[in-house]
């Protein structure tokens, strides 16, 4: 890839597009974008609040206002202003695409990322999309709308590639070049630049998709097939626990044959897992299938925050602890540990629920960001003193294993129930676990 003929414009610069951002401005010129100013102002500031970037990485790679950066070959300017993407000459939208309340897909992001670009847009410009979608979305809903907005031709004056993000928030070391991507492209043509853009910074390699719908297919499905498989270890552990049997024990022993695969029950939220499988079943209802199993696990495993608080209720009832006006602590918010990304976490149907019985719930988390919290779900974080006043609540649950939590002195007793979700506590000081 020759360096001084790419121009690189990233579109959304959270958990996805900000380490592609980093990763690409060491090689090229990239323009980092995202509609919160707030965000860039930050970012130029060399905070990044989804802490996947370090700061030292970020501030090497930006690029310094005083200096002119028409000269140069590398570098990351962030921006708000969708002007400045406009002498670009490849887009990389990687807007989220989430669900709405009646799990439907939310395609409003991407489509107005594309119209945003589709105006941006010159004659052999390339449109790389890494929004996870359901097959077509990429040809048949978002290439209509930049055709439109640029008035150009699909195929001839631009041109579109794919290329599923698969990044694992929190993970440091499975980092974005240490996992293989997977490219495609709208003509052969275009799938070798795509795959070769890809490769120049990705180290763990590429795999060459034979198609946009394929690539797209393919994504959908690594988090679909990975839901119905907790989902059936959740379901096992509602089944032992009616056993008096303890499902960690059972996947232990299981696990030593070769083949058993290390899945384990826990709540499923994020912004893949828990939503990715409601893309593939829309797609498959428009084409008349109606989906069995992917179903029946998306609804398993969204009971199971219910399941928890239900479970803990339970729980204080058999220890004459009363329940209505109980004080109980929830001990993690996001939806994995050691990661500050609440986004479609599983916990506030714990807490939901838990304050439906007329209980007094508080949380605390030492990742997640108080102020998000806040205004997304009107809860007010407690403090870390909370840690040291344990003993002052009916109930403690461990909903996420942050590495803050192994050092925990904590211990159920007769007026005390201790809830784990996540197996990581000891279970001789807790009264149940999933």
């Amino acid at each position: 890839m020759n360096s001084y003929n790419i121009k690189i414009g990233i579109i959304g610069l959270g958990y996805v597009g900000l380490p592609l951002a980093v990763e690409f401005s060491k090689f090229y010129k990239v323009i980092g974008f995202d509609i919160n100013s707030s965000r860039i102002d930050s970012l130029n500031n060399g905070i990044d609040s989804t802490q996947e970037i370090e700061i030292s990485v970020l501030k090497e790679q930006i690029m310094n206002p005083d200096l002119d950066n028409d000269k140069m070959t590398s570098g990351l300017e962030l921006t708000s202003d969708s002007s400045k993407l406009s002498d670009c000459t490849i887009y990389i939208i990687t807007v989220p695409t989430p669900v709405n309340k009646f799990n439907s897909p939310v395609l409003t992001p991407l489509l107005r990322a594309s119209d945003m670009v589709g105006k941006l847009l010159k004659k052999n410009d390339t449109v790389i999309y890494e929004s996870t979608v359901y097959p077509g979305v990429t040809e048949d809903v978002c290439v209509p709308i930049l055709q439109e907005s640029s008035g150009l031709k699909y195929n001839s004056d631009f041109f579109v590639g794919y290329s599923p993000e698969r990044i694992n928030p929190g993970d440091k070391e499975k980092t974005l070049t240490k996992i293989l991507k997977v490219t495609s492209g709208s003509t052969p043509y275009v799938a070798e630049l795509v795959d070769a853009l890809y490769a120049s910074i990705i180290t763990a390699g590429t795999f060459k998709a034979s198609s946009i719908k394929v690539a797209e297919a393919a994504k959908v499905i690594e988090n679909s097939q990975r839901d119905i498989n907790i989902a059936f270890v959740n379901e096992l552990s509602k089944i032992f626990n009616l056993l008096d049997i303890d499902t960690n024990e059972v996947l232990e022993a299981a696990g030593t044959k070769w083949n058993f695969l290390p899945f384990k029950p826990g709540l499923v939220g994020g912004h893949c897992i828990g939503v990715d499988p409601y893309y593939l079943a829309q797609k498959a209802q428009e084409v008349g299938y109606h989906p069995e199993i992917i179903l029946a696990g998306r609804r398993l495993n969204d009971s199971m925050g219910k399941y928890v608080a239900t479970e803990v209720v339970k729980l204080m009832m058999r220890k004459d602890i009363k329940v209505v006006g109980s004080k109980i602590l929830i001990l993690g918010f996001t939806f994995k540990e050691n990661c500050p990304d609440v986004r479609n976490t599983k916990v506030i149907d714990i807490y939901r629920e838990l304050a439906s019985f007329d209980t007094e719930v508080d949380v605390y988390d030492p990742w997640a960001s108080a102020e998000e919290i806040k205004g997304e779900f009107d809860i007010d974080l407690k403090p870390s003193e909370i840690i040291n006043h344990l003993k002052d609540y009916s109930a403690v649950i461990l909903a996420v294993s942050h590495r803050e939590f192994s050092s925990l002195d904590i211990s159920s007793s007769a007026s005390q129930v201790v809830y784990d979700v996540k197996g990581f506590l000891c279970k001789g000081s807790v009264d149940g676990r999933l």
